[in-house]
């Protein structure tokens, strides 16, 4: 049996999550699911291709939340297939920087419907780059470290999209 890890990050509260959910809490849910959906593929997904070469799950979860947000496809279509990269997750327990990786990159996709879905970019992507980082038995201070560092390169590029004084900024329950 594979020993257990910590799946994510918890601390809703950490001087490195607040300001990023802060900035979210401005943006469209077009804005957020694009940032998000391009954040997840450009620096999650390789940590998950990594382990899971010949597994396209989650890259098909990114491309099919592209075409939803572009009008290509419905959203039946589009959950079914990041419903996919939600299994590819659970079938990850043996490289838990995938797993955490493959449940980023679902949550992310899912943030087309739901725009609070993005808080996994920082909860489940930044332990996926810590894990890959230092390895899964680093010490969990170090990965809160590798964490911080990735939430601020989270936020740098969300401003870096980001729309100044957007008029429909997306509407958020954290339920946190």
């Amino acid at each position: 049996m594979p020993a257990k890890h910590r799946k994510m990050l918890t601390d809703w509260q950490a001087p490195y999550i607040m300001p990023l959910l802060r900035l979210i809490e401005t943006q469209s849910k077009t804005t957020i699911a694009n940032w998000c959906i391009d954040y997840a593929e450009g620096r999650i997904l390789p940590i998950y291709e990594t382990a899971y070469p010949e597994d396209t799950r989650p890259k098909d979860a990114i491309a099919a939340a592209r075409k939803w947000l572009s009008g290509e496809i419905k959203l039946p279509e589009a959950k079914k297939i990041i419903l996919a990269c939600h299994a590819a997750a659970g079938e990850a327990e043996e490289a838990p920087a995938a797993q955490a990786a493959a449940r980023t990159i679902a949550q992310c996709a899912s943030s087309i419907h739901a725009a609070a879905h993005c808080a996994a970019l920082m909860f489940y992507g930044a332990v996926a780059v810590a894990y890959d980082t230092l390895g899964v038995n680093a010490d969990w201070d170090k990965i809160l470290e590798v964490a911080e560092i990735e939430c601020g390169l989270m936020q740098a590029a969300l401003q870096g999209v980001a729309i100044e004084n957007e008029p429909n900024p997306a509407k958020i329950n954290w339920n946190c």
